[in-house]
């Protein structure tokens, strides 16, 4: 197949309803996974997950086609307080030995107003994978940035019963209620980079391809004739 010419990638790049597939990934430097819970009825804590990656695949023309993989280091939790780190690390809650990760991989996208999707995924938190519903805003319009990077940005929220993932540890309170609200807010802000596009000499079917024969080795010289000994 020829290569399209640099007018039509262009036209392509600036047109999302023509726009093609694409591949992004989560900039982990740029990107927040934040929850939120009760705390003793009185006050909310917040606390975020520091290592997270993740990949989607942008169909622009048909957004309900596209789909959303994205892991979370379960030990990177931060909730700006060693104990409780280390409490939430624990068996009690995530469990981060036994279960090092927290996946989301999307099953369903709708759409949900404008510039607004509602994304339906598998979460598998705990070693239980149960479903979730993700508000989704974006992605915004596409900008280089100083590296030459293409990026886009994209906000989610969502909310979820902790005990479905088998996290029911608690406490409860002498003046009724308990220490640690099941309910728990996302509230995720993430920096999408798009893959650069595999050059058509690296991709799969390139490789595949049969090389060329190699050219016949030339004979060998035949010996040199042995000089006769002298008289």
């Amino acid at each position: 197949m020829k290569p399209l010419p640099l007018l039509a990638v262009s036209f392509l790049v600036l047109s999302p309803a023509l726009a093609l597939a694409s591949t992004w990934d989560v900039d982990p430097a740029h990107t927040t996974v934040e929850f939120s819970v009760r705390h003793m009825m009185v006050t909310t804590v917040k606390g975020q997950f520091q290592k997270v990656k993740g990949t989607v695949e942008l169909d622009e023309k048909e957004p309900s086609k596209s789909t959303v993989e994205v892991s979370i280091d379960t030990a990177s939790i931060d909730t700006r307080e060693a104990k409780r780190d280390a409490h939430l690390k624990s068996p009690d809650f995530f469990d981060a030995a036994k279960f090092p990760a927290l996946t989301f991989k999307s099953t369903k996208i709708e759409k949900a107003g404008k510039g607004k999707f509602k994304v339906t995924g598998d979460l598998t938190m705990h070693g239980i994978a149960k479903p979730v519903v993700l508000t989704v805003e974006g992605p915004s319009a596409s900008i280089k940035d100083p590296f030459g990077r293409t990026v886009r940005g994209v906000m989610a929220t969502g909310k979820l019963d902790r005990k479905d993932w088998g996290m029911t540890w608690n406490k409860a309170l002498d003046s009724g209620g308990f220490v640690v609200s099941d309910e728990v807010k996302l509230d995720i802000n993430a920096e999408l980079a798009e893959r650069p596009a595999v050059p058509a000499a690296e991709t799969p079917a390139a490789a595949g391809a049969k090389a060329p024969p190699a050219a016949p080795a030339k004979p060998a010289s035949p010996p040199a004739t042995p000089a006769k000994p002298g008289k």
